[in-house]
């Protein structure tokens, strides 16, 4: 068992926990987390008639709740470096559980909005969860369990789907925020009794004014990549927000550099092996939300079009759901390879398989099974990267460190999927073909964003390349303070020893 469990038990009184339970917990939290992901989009079509609003309003239950979790991934992140990150995840999973049942007693847009913010207020669930098992697991056991919280994040997002989509078309639309309201609580109830609060803090005082500029420099940038398209990319708005982004970005960064306990230590994150692990994470993130808006689509366009399948969105969440088992699947293998060739080589392996599923996406399109077999494939190569990346970002920055630093990992994921959705937006959009009195996305749109989503896993792959070569990943991700262009890992003697 390691020193970190030994001592929690020490100061507690009581036995550890079991390693294991603790990672079925927090493994079990981040895919109630990650459901969110998925939750609305089934009734997505329908929300206008619910809450009696227009089409372009309602779809702020989903910008919403981007726009939260963009603002809470660092700040949370940064808290629970300070404060303690389980403090941090249950307060997290509480605001799920609030903004879950918000949703469930609306009726109308505003409670809708107020209690979908609150559920993307929770985002940091699975950094925390991560970080945690760096403090509180055996070395041995580290990088398997990233591996699979780290996955948990498609996991969810993956069955959460199908489910919503079951739930959606047989019972009332309020069932799915009271599902997610009562798994919110099991989480709850179980990190409270099973997962131990660790030691590591950094203290210090909070930077209410690092928060506050790039929370404004996060909003501002993905509020106007994500509704560019409705409101005009030329439009004033639009270019206002995009030079606000810019102003604000490039101000923080000049004041964080100069205050004496950052939101972000900005020298910590132009470490080599964390500003590539970081930049291939927006690649990542890119590439993988590619699928997400390809596939549903070619699955639900009519056949009558050639190369639609015509098939229901409960259909698209069954085709879509095997991705998430398979992410969760290779966690273990994606810790193996870790272990053996260290996590540079996993992630320049998922980026491979990432790239050949998308290649072969343009080629097989047209039947049913030839979508699960694709989605399948990057799911692989996702769950490959997914579980490198923590482990890459945790052998280059200080154990106090970790929250925040896994949490900015998450947030330049979720950049990635925003820019994404735009852009493969806008490709679809000006590829059409005509559908009777309708303009649908044509064959060719599809295959071209699903080339763009191959380029950005080869651009992954490309700026993984220029990482440090690792050995030994568990004991490097377990060190407090790894150097971070070491060319070789701590042992685990020396890691103790420095703890």
């Amino acid at each position: 068992m390691s020193d970190a469990l030994t001592r929690s038990a020490e100061a507690g009184g009581s036995a550890p926990p079991k390693s294991s339970a603790v990672v079925a917990v927090l493994a079990f939290a981040g895919i109630v987390v990650s459901l969110m992901q998925t939750l609305v989009i089934p009734i997505v079509p329908e929300l206008p008639k619910y809450l009696d609003a227009s089409p372009s309003n309602t779809i702020w239950a989903v910008t919403a709740t981007l726009l939260a979790a963009s603002v809470a991934t660092p700040v949370v992140g940064r808290l629970g470096d300070m404060f303690g990150k389980r403090r941090m995840l249950l307060v997290s999973i509480v605001l799920l559980v609030v903004g879950s049942v918000v949703c469930a007693l609306s009726d109308s847009l505003v409670p809708m909005i107020a209690g979908r913010t609150l559920q993307g207020l929770a985002a940091a669930v699975v950094p925390l969860g991560i970080s945690v098992m760096r403090d509180v697991l055996p070395t041995e056991k580290l990088t398997s369990s990233v591996a699979l919280m780290s996955a948990s994040l498609g996991v969810g997002g993956a069955l959460g789907l199908p489910t919503a989509a079951f739930i959606a078309d047989r019972f009332d639309w309020h069932i799915l925020f009271w599902t997610s309201a009562a798994l919110g609580a099991v989480a709850f109830a179980l990190v409270l009794a099973i997962v131990p609060e660790s030691k590591v803090r950094a203290g210090g005082r909070f930077d209410l004014v690092g928060a506050i500029g790039l929370s404004t420099a996060l909003v501002s940038l993905l509020l106007g990549v994500s509704k560019g398209s409705d409101w005009g990319w030329t439009s004033g708005t639009v270019l206002g927000l995009f030079a606000t982004a810019i102003v604000v970005l490039l101000a923080w960064g000049a004041f964080e550099l100069r205050t004496s306990q950052p939101l972000v230590d900005l020298r910590t994150l132009a470490r080599r092996q964390v500003l590539f692990t970081n930049l291939a994470s927006v690649a990542f993130g890119f590439s993988m939300f590619a699928m997400s808006l390809v596939l549903p689509q070619l699955l639900q366009l009519p056949e009558q079009t050639g190369y639609g399948l015509g098939k229901s969105m409960l259909t698209v969440g069954l085709v879509l759901a095997p991705q998430g088992l398979v992410m969760m699947a290779m966690a273990p293998l994606s810790a193996a390879i870790s272990k053996t060739k260290g996590p540079k080589i996993t992630l320049m392996t998922g980026a491979v398989i990432v790239a050949a599923g998308y290649g072969l996406n343009i080629l097989l399109m047209s039947e049913v099974w030839h979508l699960v077999v694709v989605s399948c494939i990057i799911g692989a190569g996702v769950g490959f990267a997914y579980g490198a990346m923590p482990a890459l970002i945790m052998g280059a920055v200080p154990a106090t460190e970790t929250a925040a630093a896994n949490s900015l990992n998450t947030l330049m994921r979720s950049i990635g999927t925003s820019f994404a959705s735009a852009l493969a937006g806008v490709i679809l959009a000006q590829m059409t073909t005509d559908f009777g009195s309708a303009a649908l996305p044509s064959e060719n749109g599809f295959k071209t964003v699903m080339a763009v989503g191959a380029g950005a896993a080869l651009l992954a792959l490309l700026l993984a390349s220029f990482l440090p070569r690792q050995r030994a990943a568990d004991a490097k991700a377990a060190s407090p303070a790894a150097g971070p262009d070491d060319e070789q890992a701590e042992t685990p003697q020396v890691s103790q020893a420095k703890a």
